[in-house]
């Protein structure tokens, strides 16, 4: 099997390359190990960017997402007991996000490739990443028990932290940098329509608390629990109780409304970055590149990133023969990755209570959400890396 670009993982970065690619006439096939209903199933971010949805739309796969999606105009901080809402538009010129969970955005880009883009393979097993240093790269997998070879003059390793392809980058020429958090994130889906129509990102002396959404009949919210935390030491009933303390207002008027949890999971809090993001013939795009906690909504947009600007450099090489898109491919993704790692970071820090926080760390938590409230450039700040900067953004110097 021969095609131009070899793409691992039908993720949110790989599906949406190989639908940028076809709406471009490149060839791609895109290799999933696991099966559809698994890859439409599996929980993860829920938050787009402006940059995203406009892409989402561009590449004609907005229509249910523009029906179905949650635009949102802001947050809420708080603590203290406090309540300060952030308004996106005013601080941003007119960015917003939208809530539409990355299940759905997975099923939307499937449908299409299916239909209309190259093929899809699902239960293909990529085994390994070889010759990314020659003009010819190939990927081995296993598909139905036999194994078979992809050849191809690119592959794009969009297969996570733990697949083969950032396997594939010598250790010699890898650099990785990164940061374990001591705390998790015990997360709940539940059959209640949400307390608030946007999200609320909470700092309490016990904890951080999130209260979001998946649609208007779904509540998504998170508590920060100890790293290593079992999900069902944790009954429904303290959940909610927990979330109730740790969201808790002067405001006698909100109240948390409380429901079936229909779902329960625990998310480790981790920074990743591997440099370089392309060795040879070989580049990686998403969390096989990178890794943030989920506290600044920056993971798939991040992978949206990687593959609009992959997408744009291959499409010049064709077109007209420059390479430099390719060649700069690495450093100008890592620009904006470094970015959202930053302000994942700071929000991480910001508003998680660290186990052996001390009178004094609480003190200067405090005094960040007063500026972040009080100060317009502080708060500018927040709303422009959270609505995401123009795509166009990670082109310029």
């Amino acid at each position: 099997m021969r095609t131009t670009v070899g793409i691992i993982g039908a993720g949110p970065a790989g599906l949406l390359l190989a639908r940028l690619l076809h709406r471009a006439g490149v060839a791609s096939v895109v290799l999933e190990s696991r099966d559809r209903a698994y890859v439409e199933r599996r929980q993860r971010a829920g938050i787009l960017e402006q940059g995203t949805v406009d892409v989402l739309r561009a590449a004609g796969a907005g229509a249910r997402m523009d029906r179905e999606g949650l635009p949102h105009h802001g947050i809420e901080l708080r603590f203290d007991r406090r309540r300060h809402r952030v308004d996106f538009p005013a601080l941003t010129g007119g960015r917003s996000v939208t809530v539409y969970a990355q299940t759905e955005v997975c099923k939307d880009l499937i449908a299409l490739q299916l239909a209309e883009g190259g093929p899809l393979l699902f239960g293909a097993e990529a085994l390994a990443v070889e010759g990314a240093d020659t003009e010819s790269p190939r990927v081995r997998f296993r598909r139905e028990g036999r194994e078979d070879v992809l050849e191809c003059d690119y592959v794009v390793g969009c297969d996570g932290f733990w697949g083969v392809a950032r396997e594939a980058v010598p250790r010699a020429v890898s650099r990785v940098f990164e940061r374990t958090y001591p705390y998790a994130w015990l997360g709940i889906l539940a059959d209640v329509p949400p307390s608030h129509d946007e999200l609320v990102y909470a700092r309490h002396d016990r904890g951080f608390a999130l209260l979001s959404m998946r649609s208007p009949s779904v509540t998504r919210a998170y508590l920060q629990v100890p790293d290593g935390t079992d999900a069902d030491d944790w009954p429904d009933e303290e959940i909610w109780d927990e979330l109730d303390r740790r969201l808790e207002t002067d405001d006698p008027e909100w109240t948390l409304r409380r429901g079936p949890v229909t779902a329960k999971s625990v998310t480790p809090m981790r920074s990743y970055v591997h440099e370089p993001m392309r060795h040879g013939r070989l580049l990686l795009a998403g969390d096989a590149a990178h890794i943030v906690p989920p506290t600044g909504a920056k993971g798939l947009n991040l992978a949206v990133g990687d593959v609009v600007t992959l997408a744009r450099a291959l499409v010049l090489l064709r077109d007209k023969g420059d390479a430099g898109g390719l060649d700069a491919y690495s450093e100008t993704c890592l620009r904006r990755v470094w970015q959202a790692e930053r302000f994942s970071y700071a929000m991480t820090t910001l508003l998680h209570r660290a186990p052996d926080a001390t009178p004094f760390d609480d003190r200067i938590q405090l005094a960040g959400l007063d500026r972040l409230t009080t100060a317009r450039s502080a708060e500018t700040d927040l709303a422009e890396a959270y609505t995401g900067f123009p795509l166009d953004e990670q082109d310029r110097p």
